[in-house]
């Protein structure tokens, strides 16, 4: 089959269309011919170099939609035809945590594409039990902008951050998969919506999708505009994935009481806090990691039932993944990425 894969960690020149063998299933699996994968910057960090035991070459492409191709000798559940989509997150069914709701802190727990070879190619297996059926409702295109991203702005708005109606929600980085995400889950929530973008072209696109607040991080001091916006009072809750570049601006925008969720560090993991600040103002600083198979049931009715909508901003080729992930690393992006065989 064909794969868009690396041998070795690298700049982009390390993507190579290759021919490799077509996944063998074990008895519980199932082989998903693919029809469309999202693109994230996980495929970027873990191309880059992360310190993790992969198999090589290595495939990435955590978000995959498609048809079933094949099914293991204990599979029946599944029909051969049937249109799916795979969790990105995977962990044991037998695990205290999966049991829980809090399938990421399983011991087991890993990401599809990540530690698993994934969706960059013409096929990849599963697990039976990590599919979900997907209607003709959206494209497989448009499904592939759902899983991962969604998932993760649902556990940080709702498992994490609690939010409740009336809210006031900073989204930084409202172009991006999880921004767009988490801009619709908030809206949904009742809360009121600061998108922080770097153009009025995308902040446009924002507020399509339900933003009341639009600030431009090029020509505005975010943090000063969230408290006049608000009276002086401050951001209830700041959505962040950014990290270093924004992590000062981020938490001047929270007012008392108020929850930062952060669930990346695109540029960068180091951040400086002054705990005075923090315990006076009676802050919380949360870490979101994917969510749970439950969080994702949770995402797909809604987006079945439009509720939520895939936003994606453009689709590659299988051929050039390439190029699909340097318009990633430049940010040019509103919505998500997505690659098709």
């Amino acid at each position: 089959m064909r794969a868009m894969a690396f041998a070795q960690p690298g700049g982009v020149e390390v993507l190579q269309l290759m021919d490799l063998p077509k996944p063998t299933l074990e008895s519980d699996e199932v082989l998903v011919q693919v029809k469309a994968c999202g693109l994230n910057h996980l495929d970027l960090h873990v191309r880059q170099g992360l310190p993790t035991k992969i198999p090589m070459p290595h495939i990435g492409g955590c978000e995959v939609t498609g048809i079933i191709e094949e099914l293991g000798a204990r599979v029946t559940n599944w029909k051969i035809g049937q249109h799916v989509m795979i969790s990105p997150g995977q962990c044991s069914l037998e695990s205290d945590w999966y049991n829980r709701g809090i399938d990421s802190c399983a011991d087991d727990y890993h990401i599809h594409g990540y530690q698993t070879q994934g969706g960059f190619a013409d096929y990849t297996k599963c697990r039976a039990a990590d599919l979900l059926p997907i209607s003709e409702t959206w494209s497989f295109a448009e499904w592939a902008a759902i899983p991962l991203t969604f998932v993760t702005a649902w556990n940080m708005l709702h498992g994490k951050a609690r939010i409740q109606a009336n809210d006031k929600v900073v989204v930084f980085g409202a172009s991006s998969g999880v921004g767009v995400a988490g801009i619709q889950i908030a809206r949904q929530a009742g809360a009121q919506v600061f998108a922080v973008a770097s153009s009025d072209e995308k902040l446009r696109k924002a507020e399509e999708l339900g933003a009341h607040v639009l600030l431009n991080y090029r020509t505005q001091d975010i943090a000063k505009e969230v408290k006049a916006q608000t009276g002086g009072r401050g951001a209830d809750i700041v959505f962040e994935h950014v990290g270093a570049a924004i992590w000062q601006q981020a938490t001047r925008c929270l007012g008392k009481n108020g929850r930062l969720v952060t669930c990346g560090a695109t540029t960068g993991p180091k951040v400086e806090i002054d705990l005075r600040f923090f315990f006076t103002q009676q802050h919380a600083i949360l870490g979101a990691y994917m969510g749970s198979r439950h969080d994702l049931l949770q995402c797909v009715r809604l987006v079945e039932k439009r509720v939520f909508r895939p936003v994606v901003d453009s689709v590659f080729p299988l051929d050039q993944l390439r190029q699909a992930q340097e318009r990633m690393e430049k940010r040019e992006m509103f919505g998500k990425i997505v690659v098709t065989p």
